[in-house]
């Protein structure tokens, strides 16, 4: 008998023998239900988009294209993914600070129901290369005011996402010179993070309003609103899980006023890390147990190359992820550890003074609601480890949805310039 973590009936410890550490596991059973839970509860006039930026794995992507959510993207591999994984164009948008032509051609191509265009310059170049037939843009918005409640503030500041409310009202001379470039209405993500339902309703009637008075002072009709999102994960111990109904119900009446103004508009919301953060855990295996100056220390195989999320950046205040043992996964925590990863450097720290029962060399230590903002926003090159191996449980059966880097991967990469050796010593 153990009591070691299981996803869907399967030891931890039989993913990590099969398909080695570090590991990134995702449980399908909790990708779905977040999704259908959201989805249950929102106004079904309201369109559901993940940002492929979270975790733009393929098959977590087509998991939830088949639960029937959209796509927002930002790159030509992530247009690539909603592409394979058979999103329809007419429910894919690209937004980005800084789309190159080669990105606006293939939105063009594909048909896409909009590219979300975020300066004035962007807008000019996509009507000079936008075929006869017209391509449709959703203008990206920087508020005049502030998000409530954001973790890391998208809009309502200096910023180079959108474009500033007040340079758009001064924008109706450019817009009606536009040849083939349909505006067909406004964009807003003012923040992420945000685990109050108050914020995150106060947010979307804000960017609903200013929506509505661009449109009356540009005269651009209201096709397509998004709205963002935002929804937060609780990482830290001080943090409460988001009131999922508060938040949809208070979501439903400010989409159900507009509505009534607006019955034809098109409404999307825009989510990744709430749809993705929930069903991954990061699997590492503790290599060695050591002391310091009094403090224990485990260093396992993975770290923050992996999962630079945990280090915290952009707090003054180390905070640690929800970490537990794996292993022993219900066993007392009444040890205490620093949870450290391979690199040669002190900020490679997953958790600082971790409570944990007594860990072993060879023990799997998991950081869970980790299926977001992993491998692709972390220095997966640093040391050259290469990027991790990342499985799927769906449906009680696991598949490696992501095959593990190897050195070879790496170095194949790389052209060695022919030098001859000179000897540069006396003889």
């Amino acid at each position: 008998m153990t009591d070691e973590l299981t996803v869907q009936g399967i030891p931890v410890s039989d993913l990590a023998q099969r398909y080695g550490t570090p590991l990134y596991v995702y449980d399908g059973d909790v990708l779905r239900a977040t999704f259908t839970g959201l989805r249950d509860l929102l106004d079904p006039h309201v369109d559901v988009f993940y940002s492929a930026k979270a975790n733009p794995n393929m098959s977590l992507c087509g998991v939830l294209r088949s639960l029937g959510a959209g796509m927002e993207v930002s790159s030509l591999a992530e247009l690539m993914v909603a592409q394979r994984v058979g999103v329809d164009p007419a429910d894919i948008i690209f937004l980005g600070p800084g789309k190159t032509v080669a990105e606006l051609r293939a939105c063009v191509d594909l048909g896409i129901h909009a590219v979300v265009c975020e300066s004035l310059d962007e807008l000019r170049m996509l009507d000079s290369i936008a075929p006869e037939s017209g391509m449709s843009v959703l203008l990206r918005v920087n508020p005049s005011f502030s998000s409530k409640g954001s973790r890391l503030a998208m809009g309502g500041k200096p910023r180079q996402f959108g474009i500033d409310e007040e340079i758009l009202l001064s924008a109706g001379p450019l817009l009606r010179q536009l040849r083939r470039v349909r505006v067909i209405g406004f964009h807003a993500y003012l923040g992420t993070r945000i685990l109050d339902a108050a914020d995150i309703v106060s947010n979307t009637q804000g960017v609903l309003d200013v929506a509505e008075r661009l449109s009356a002072e540009l005269d651009i009709p209201l096709a397509t609103v998004d709205f963002g999102g935002g929804f937060g994960v609780p990482y830290f111990d001080n943090e409460n899980p988001l009131d999922l109904a508060a938040t949809t119900a208070g979501i439903n009446d400010a989409v159900a006023r507009f509505r009534r103004r607006h019955p034809d508009c098109r409404l999307i919301t825009e989510l990744g890390r709430y749809l993705a953060g929930w069903c991954g855990t990061y699997v590492v295996r503790a290599q060695y147990v050591k002391q310091s100056r009094g403090e224990w220390f485990v260093v396992a195989d993975g770290g923050t190359n992996h999962h630079m999320a945990a280090v915290g950046i952009g707090s003054f205040v180390k905070r640690n992820f929800p970490i537990r043992s794996l292993t022993h996964y219900d066993a007392p925590a009444d040890r205490q550890y620093t949870v450290t990863g391979p690199l040669c450097t002190p900020n490679d720290v997953v958790g600082a003074k971790v409570k944990l029962p007594e860990i072993r060399p060879g023990d799997l230590i998991g950081v869970q609601r980790s299926g977001a903002y992993g491998p692709s926003a972390s220095p997966v090159l640093f040391l050259s480890h290469g990027h991790p191996a990342e499985v799927l449980v769906l449906d009680g059966t696991p598949h490696l949805v992501r095959r593990r880097d190897t050195a070879a991967d790496l170095l194949d990469r790389q052209e060695l310039l022919p030098l001859s050796h000179h000897h540069t010593g006396k003889s």
